[in-house]
């Protein structure tokens, strides 16, 4: 039961959407540590399109990369990114302030902000510059010795609503000023983003619990409860397998099952926005699916169930599909299998 619901909510049965940014707005975001992969995911929850529909949003700045909600990428619609930020921004920074003193750079506030004046300053006039670039940029104007601390002056950049993704630049990803990129975002009151983030969560990954939005939004507990209390009357709220789940009333109880088999990306909503993800494979199973480092694995999504692994190689100059199961699926149609790849293959070479 609780997976058959996430199949439809998560756009992996009978998807709803073929534009992208409707997509990506619909499931709030998307995370996206592997850029390339990313496309995939939501390649494979669009009721069509291609690999270029995706890129075009992304060109287009439809939709865009960023650190967000927690310490990590995620896609995001356009217009949510201000408001997006806002909640997770003063997180993100204590995060990451942690992670760079822990890799001995100390980084003063005064750099900080000097870094983000000189980016506002070269990066003006739709200016998209890879990270590279900036990097060369900020040691040629002397504000840093070297390139080694840009990755941590881009982040802080992202947080405080200067820079997102611009547009790829020779297949290479490029920031942009969020100003010009992003120029109909608006920040909401903190009340209206906490609900509003909570609807998108629960619409998009329903069924879910107080903990596993607590994970995906990067909220604190207070803030979750309080978020939840805000959509209450949206939400039903039913007990599966002893733990109390919330399912979003937009769900449409006339939906009926049927035979699904994706192959996922790694880093898929379907696995890493849950913080319990026995619902989807037991616990014996996990590592093969990710580590305890935070590494998520392409995995092969059945009937609601991780029962395998798959990945890309190149045989005789065309491209294939290795799979392994580490479940035993008697039943499994090869043709599932088959259709799965083509459809991957199809969409666009990765």
């Amino acid at each position: 039961m609780i997976t058959n619901i996430r199949l439809r909510s998560q756009q992996l049965i009978k998807p709803e959407f073929k534009d992208p940014k409707e997509l990506v707005t619909w499931m709030g975001a998307v995370q996206a540590q592997d850029y390339r992969m990313v496309r995939w995911a939501l390649g494979v929850r669009l009721k069509s399109g291609s690999l270029k529909t995706v890129e075009d949003a992304f060109q287009k700045g439809e939709i865009l990369r960023t650190h967000v909600m927690r310490p990590t990428w995620h896609m995001v619609a356009s217009e949510d990114i201000r408001w997006m930020l806002k909640l997770s921004s003063r997180r993100i920074i204590t995060a990451c302030n942690t992670f760079a003193k822990g890799n001995g750079i100390n980084i003063s506030e005064e750099l900080y902000s000097r870094a983000n004046d000189h980016f506002i300053k070269i990066l003006a006039g739709n200016n998209h510059l890879t990270k590279q670039e900036l990097g060369e940029e900020m040691v040629n104007s002397g504000i840093i010795s070297d390139a080694e601390c840009i990755g941590y002056l881009l982040t802080r950049a992202e947080q405080e609503a200067i820079v997102c993704s611009g547009a790829d630049k020779g297949g290479k990803a490029t920031y942009a000023l969020l100003a010009e990129r992003a120029p109909m975002a608006k920040e909401l009151p903190r009340e209206e983003s906490i609900a509003l983030l909570a609807r998108r969560y629960f619409s998009s990954h329903s069924p879910a619990s107080l903990n596993d939005f607590i994970w995906w939004s990067g909220l604190s507990a207070t803030e979750a409860r309080q978020a939840i209390g805000l959509i209450d009357s949206e939400l039903i709220k039913d007990k599966f397998a002893s733990q109390e789940l919330f399912i979003h009333q937009n769900w449409d109880k006339r939906f009926k099952s049927c035979e699904v088999l994706h192959f996922l990306p790694p880093f898929d909503e379907y696995l890493i926005s849950y913080k319990d993800r026995t619902a989807a494979m037991d616990k014996e199973h996990h590592p093969k699916a990710f580590n305890n480092y935070g590494t998520f694995y392409p995995v092969i999504l059945y009937n609601g169930k991780i029962v395998g692994n798959w990945k890309k190689v190149m045989k005789k100059g065309e491209v294939k599909c290795e799979t392994s199961f580490f479940v035993d699926c008697p039943e499994l149609d090869e043709k599932l299998l088959e259709k799965a790849e083509s459809r991957y293959k199809d969409w666009g070479k990765l």
